[in-house]
Formats: C-alpha cells, structure tokens, sequence
C-alpha cells in the first residue's frame, strides 16, 4: 500500500497508507486530517481540499482539467505545486508523496 506524507497548515508532518485507487483527498480526510474540508465531497466543484503537491511527483501526476484549473484560479493561495487533492487518485507510483494543505480561503 503507498505512502502518503501530509503536511498540515502548521506544519506537522504524518504518514499515512493510501489505498490505491482513492483520492488524496479521500486518503487525507479519512485520516483526520479536519482541516482539508472538502466540502463538495470531491465532485471538483469547490477547492476546500486544495493541497501543494511535492515537485518531484509532478510528472507523475494525471493533467489539471480545465474546471480544477479554473477552481484553483479562485484560490488566493495558488502557486505552481497547487492541486485540488480530489483531481490525485492515489497509485503505488505516488509512494512517498508528500502533500501540503494550502492555506484557507
């Protein structure tokens, strides 16, 4: 089972197993991590589980959509590792991911 490392907003890191085939943010939420709200319940249409995504797993990583694009651009906390974690299915070539839960807007 991959590994997820996930950084919280203050700053404390976990690891936690992800099931392959769930979302990152599923795999956050149901680890109790309650700061990644997810309010949509990951149907992409909020970003309240906007996370920073290690660069080194960039290539590795499905391509942004144009409406997970278009959501992030609503964030006053986007920058270039951003990513909704709802849009990241988890896959044993993301072991070792390490995820930051953005800022909240």
């Amino acid at each position: 089972m991959p590994k997820l490392i996930v950084v919280t907003r203050e700053g404390v890191e976990s690891t936690v197993e992800a099931e392959t085939g769930l979302s990152v943010m599923e795999v956050v939420r149901d680890s109790g991590f309650d700061e990644l709200l997810a309010l949509c319940g990951g149907c992409c249409s909020c970003a309240t589980c906007h996370v920073y995504v290690d660069p080194a797993f960039a290539d590795k990583l499905p391509p942004m959509s144009e409406d997970e694009n278009d959501l992030l651009d609503s964030s006053d906390h986007r920058n270039e590792t951003s990513r909704l974690s709802c849009q990241v299915t988890m896959t044993p070539d993301l072991d070792g991911m390490r995820v930051t839960i953005a800022a909240e807007d």
